[in-house]
């Protein structure tokens, strides 16, 4: 079934309903009114700007929008991508792409003008919809790339070179176009997060959208009465396919505009949330702001609040073992996955399984999982890599067709880069990715592993290892610390503190500084490697390990 069908039912069954809501707390005052001939909600709601949007609402405006396209000569395959901030019309414009028969591609808001230029031209984008963030890096290089014949923009004072959204759906028809829509079509494209180099264009079919909606579903038994509160980007598969939870169950979603502490549970409170999907940092800034004084949570109503779950990177037991004493009613779970594999889910640690804190998971919902040697021969002890199998797996990195053969083979096994291990319970453990291993003296280090250590440390709010380049050991473990607010830690504390581990895990080198993360929470590496090796130390690395 494609995914645009649970659009349209929700806006038959539960047109009336609220289907997304938008917080965003650094505007102020009672913003522009848009689609006035609907039922939109606008206003300043505690100093925040909230609006909301039913169902039906919803599938209208991704209606118009389709209908626009069609009108444009947008056709069935064409490629239309998004470059917006979160926001209300986000969703609504990528159904109304879908809707049309067409291929949705999300770009990543940090984006430079080149890397923006090269997304469009490597998808064969035909079309851009994008906000006023992003003005000054569209013109830049609109003309630059002639297949992009129609650009829209979302917001207030559209620019001379783009046509208004806003301005030309209401013009369109409201009745969903007549375009057939197979399980087997292109339904999005997605970019890697291109740590060595530019993106690959990930191609996924409508049957892997739709699988991750179910996927969702399956691990947290999202019901109609259900309302998750999504912050992270939505052009990251992770954030898009935990909605895609809501979507399946008919229910609410809160889109944050922000991620302070403070903003995030009162939005629970508020908006009655019940599942929450964070990132490590944001997990740790929000017991961080509890254990210090500065959220009082008996101010807030929170008993609500059932799930919170993570994942877009390793996540430290010590952590979650906060996280049960502040929350002790909350499930929990750990969610893994990859944009090849449609995002979250191709393993899962499960609601139930709190006591394997610190394990990834067993396979998903409808996934197969193995962990296999270089030959990619399955292994039954030790480390491997992670390979993992189903209706989610991408169609190819499109346009690369010698990229797509070195992780996807003729059986539809998906090979992610990840070195993993079974437990003796056939719990899968994430050891590292095969690019981030350090060989120091012959030994393989697992720098996930000296993390969550680490972390262990009440002094440090986050933490990277990577490798520096040694003329005896080829390289050494270096540990990059970011240090609590109001708390002091000395490098001679820190190796005291690491005694407990194995002579050669311990990091020779100690760098105080921030840990740089990426919208979706994770640790940026290749920044790190750039920083302290030199750019023709990161090139070499690079070579060697992919």
């Amino acid at each position: 079934m494609p995914i645009t069908e649970l659009l349209s039912r929700n806006a038959t069954y539960f047109k009336d309903e609220v289907a997304l809501v938008e917080i965003n707390p650094d505007v102020k005052g009672i913003p522009r009114v848009t689609w006035r001939e609907y039922s939109l909600i606008e206003s300043d709601r505690n100093g925040a700007f909230r609006k909301q949007l039913t169902w039906g609402e919803f599938d209208v405006h991704a209606n118009r929008f389709a209908n626009l396209l069609l009108t444009r000569g947008i056709k069935k395959g064409d490629k239309v991508a998004i470059l917006l901030m979160n926001c209300l019309e986000w969703l609504p414009v990528y159904f109304g792409i879908l809707k049309a028969g067409a291929v949705a591609v999300p770009l990543n808001f940090r984006y430079t003008a080149d890397e923006i230029k090269y997304c469009l031209e490597k998808s064969d984008s035909d079309a851009l919809v994008f906000g006023p963030e992003f003005i000054g890096r569209v013109e830049q290089i609109l003309d630059t790339v002639p297949k992009v014949k129609n650009s829209f923009y979302v917001g207030d004072n559209c620019p001379s070179f783009a046509d208004s959204y806003d301005k030309m759906i209401v013009h369109c028809s409201s009745q969903a176009p007549s375009v057939y829509i197979t399980d087997d079509d292109d339904g999005a494209i997605y970019f890697s997060s291109g740590t060595t180099g530019f993106p690959k264009a990930i191609l996924h079919a409508h049957r892997s959208l739709t699988h991750s909606a179910k996927v969702e579903q399956a691990h947290h038994h999202q019901t109609k009465d259900d309302v998750f509160l999504c912050i992270p980007p939505l052009y990251h598969t992770g954030a898009k396919m935990h909605w895609f939870g809501s979507l399946y169950s008919g229910s609410k979603a809160v889109l944050l505009r922000g991620v302070s502490p403070e903003w995030i549970i009162r939005c629970v409170s508020e908006e009655r949330c019940t599942i929450v999907w964070l990132l490590v940092p944001w997990a740790q800034d929000i017991l961080d702001a509890i254990e210090s004084g500065k959220i009082d949570l008996d101010k807030y109503e929170l008993s609500q609040w059932r799930l919170m779950h993570i994942g877009a990177q390793p996540v430290p037991p010590t952590l979650i073992k906060r996280w049960k004493a502040v929350f002790p009613n909350h499930d929990y779970d750990t969610n893994y996955g990859l944009s090849e594999s449609i995002g979250p889910g191709c393993v899962h640690l499960g609601i139930e399984n709190t006591h394997k804190v610190g394990a990834i998971g067993i396979p998903g919902y409808g996934w197969e999982v193995k962990i296999v040697d270089p030959d990619r021969n399955e292994v039954k002890d030790g480390v491997g890599e992670l390979a993992v199998k189903g209706p989610g797996v991408m169609k190819c990195y499109y346009k690369d067709v010698k990229a797509t053969e070195e992780v996807l083979d003729d059986e539809g096994w998906l090979y992610t880069g990840d070195m993993a291990e079974r437990d003796e319970d056939g719990f899968i453990y994430l050891v590292d990715r095969k690019k981030d291993v350090i060989i120091t003296g012959g030994e393989n280090l697992y720098p996930v592993q000296i993390e969550d250590f680490l972390r262990s440390n009440n002094a440090i709010k986050d933490v990277a290892v990577i490798g520096l380049p040694d003329q005896r050991l080829g390289e050494i473990a270096a540990a990059i610390i970011e240090v609590k607010e109001g708390c002091e830690l000395s490098e001679s504390e820190v190796n005291d503190f690491c005694m407990e581990l194995p002579r050669y895990k311990r990091p020779r080198k100690i760098i105080f500084a921030d840990v740089p993360r990426n919208p979706t929470g994770k640790i940026e590496k290749p920044v790190l490697r750039k920083k302290y090796c030199g750019e023709s130390v990161v090139a070499q690395q690079n070579e060697i390990k992919l």
